[in-house]
């Protein structure tokens, strides 16, 4: 288990990362529709 010191900075890390990660998806997901569906 983490202890309390790191969590905050666990969160911030992650949310970091992970929220470009998600738009990027999310970005692809609206381009491939056009693509393949026409």
């Amino acid at each position: 288990m983490a202890d309390q010191k790191r969590t905050p900075l666990m969160i911030v890390t992650w949310a970091w990362v992970g929220l470009p990660f998600v738009y990027g998806v999310y970005e692809l997901l609206l381009k491939l529709g056009p693509l393949f569906g026409g």
